[in-house]
C-alpha cells in the first residue's frame, strides 16, 4: 500500500475546478513533486494533504486512513512554505523547537531532539542566533529543521526555493537531496521550475489545468513525454506536424509537411500496426539530440537536412543555434563548447547540415 493516496479528488472554487478528478499514489521515502505553471493546481492539492482545504469529492488517505475527518493540527504532515515564516523574536534553536513546545512535549525531549535537528540542518553552531542574522539559505534550512522535528509522516514543500537568486538555489537542491536521505521522510514538492523538478524528484507528476498529464521518473518524462503539453513544458524541445506512413515493430516512418519523410522510433504502448497510416500527431525532438556541421556533413544520420543559421546563442558551455529549413521550421540544435578556447562556432547565414538519429525523437498523438 502506498502511503498517500489521492483517489479521484476534486476542488472547485466557485464554477473553477482547481483540481478535477486527479488520482496520484505516494511511496513512502519518496522526493514526489507536483510540477506545473501557475494555476494548475498543485498548490491546492498540497492545501488538501495538509487540511487547508477539504476535497468536494474524492478521497486522501495516508497510511490507508481517510483524512477528511483530520484536522490539519492532527495530521502528521508539516509544510515548509516559500516566505519561511519563521519568528523573528525567537532564536534559531527557539524557532525549531516551537512545534514541540506547542505539542506539550517533555523539555528533556524538546531539548534532545532540538539539538538533533540543527545538527540535521547543519546550524548547530547558528542555535542562537536571530533569523535576520542568517543568510537566506540558512533561513531555509530553520523552517526545514522546524517542520523536522516533530517527525512528520509527510513534509509538504511549496516553492521552498523560489525567493532564492541561481546559485543559492543550485546549493539548497543539493541540500534537500542529502537531507530527504538522510531522514528519510516522504517529501512532497510543489514548483514551476522545470529544472528543479528533474535534478529533485524521484518521479514527477504534471499538472495542466486541474489534471495530471503525466507521472514518471525525470528521465522518462524528458525523454519520452506522453503529450504536447509535457513535451513542452519540461525543457526545450523542437516540435514538427506530423503524419504516419508506416508503424512498424522497431520504428516509424512520418511525413513532414513541407520536408519529407524522416524514421523515428516506435510509438511507445503501441503495436506493430496498432498506429493507422495516416494518423496525425506531433514529431518532437530535444535540441541536443540534433547534429549541426558544415553542409552535407550530417548525410550519414537517417534524418538530414539542409539549412541556414538563423540566429544563435553562446550559453558558455554550449551554443544555441536556430536553423532555417526549406520548409519554413526552425529547428534548434546544440553545439558543445567542449575544446579549449574559444569554440569554432557557426555564423548567421552560414549554410549548415543538421540531422538526428533514427531512434531520437519521439511521436505524439494528435
Amino acid at each position: 500500500m502506498a502511503l498517500l493516496e489521492i483517489k479521484n479528488v476534486t476542488r472547485r472554487f466557485g464554477d473553477f475546478a482547481a483540481v478535477d478528478n486527479v488520482s496520484l499514489s505516494i511511496e513512502a521515502g519518496e522526493f514526489f513533486t507536483l510540477l506545473g505553471p501557475s494555476g494548475c493546481g498543485k498548490t491546492t492539492i498540497l492545501r488538501m494533504i495538509a487540511g487547508f482545504y477539504l476535497p468536494d469529492s474524492g478521497q486522501i488517505l495516508l497510511d490507508g486512513k481517510d483524512l477528511a475527518d483530520t484536522p490539519p493540527e492532527k495530521r502528521p504532515v508539516r509544510t515548509v512554505f516559500q516566505s519561511y515564516a519563521l519568528f523573528p523574536h525567537m532564536t534559531v534553536a527557539q524557532n525549531i523547537a516551537f512545534p514541540l513546545k506547542m505539542a506539550r512535549c517533555a523539555p528533556q525531549d524538546i531539548q534532545k531532539r532540538t539539538r538533533e535537528t540543527l545538527e540535521q540542518v547543519r546550524l548547530a553552531d547558528k542555535a542562537e542566533h536571530y533569523p535576520n542574522e542568517l543568510s537566506g539559505g540558512q533561513q531555509q534550512r530553520v523552517a526545514l529543521g522546524r517542520a523536522l522535528v516533530s517527525h512528520p509522516r509527510l513534509l509538504l514543500l511549496d516553492e521552498p526555493l523560489a525567493a532564492l537568486d541561481a546559485k543559492l538555489r543550485e546549493e539548497m537542491q543539493l541540500e534537500l537531496i542529502s537531507l530527504q536521505r538522510e531522514v528519510g521522510v516522504t517529501f512532497v514538492f510543489v514548483t514551476h521550475a522545470q529544472d528543479e523538478a528533474l535534478a529533485l524528484s524521484h518521479r514527477i507528476a504534471v499538472m495542466n489545468r486541474g489534471r495530471v498529464e503525466q507521472v514518471d521518473e525525470p528521465s522518462k518524462l524528458y525523454g519520452f513525454p506522453q503529450s504536447r503539453f509535457v513535451a513542452d513544458f519540461i525543457g526545450h524541445i523542437n516540435m514538427m506536424d506530423a503524419q504516419v506512413i508506416e508503424a512498424a515493430h522497431g520504428h516509424t516512418r512520418l511525413a513532414i509537411p513541407g520536408l519529407g519523410e524522416i524514421t523515428a522510433p516506435p510509438v511507445a504502448g503501441v503495436t506493430a500496426g496498432g498506429l493507422a497510416s495516416g494518423a496525425k500527431g506531433a514529431f518532437a525532438i530535444r535540441p541536443e539530440q540534433v547534429r549541426i556541421g558544415i553542409h552535407g556533413e550530417a548525410a550519414e544520420l537517417k534524418n538530414h537536412f539542409p539549412g541556414e543559421v538563423r540566429n544563435l546563442l553562446y550559453r558558455g558551455d554550449v551554443t544555441v543555434y536556430k536553423v532555417h529549413l526549406a520548409n519554413g521550421l526552425m529547428v534548434e540544435a546544440l553545439l558543445p563548447n567542449s575544446a579549449p578556447g574559444r569554440a569554432e562556432i557557426f555564423e548567421v547565414g552560414d549554410t549548415v547540415s543538421i540531422g538526428w538519429r533514427h531512434d531520437a525523437g519521439v511521436f505524439l498523438h494528435a
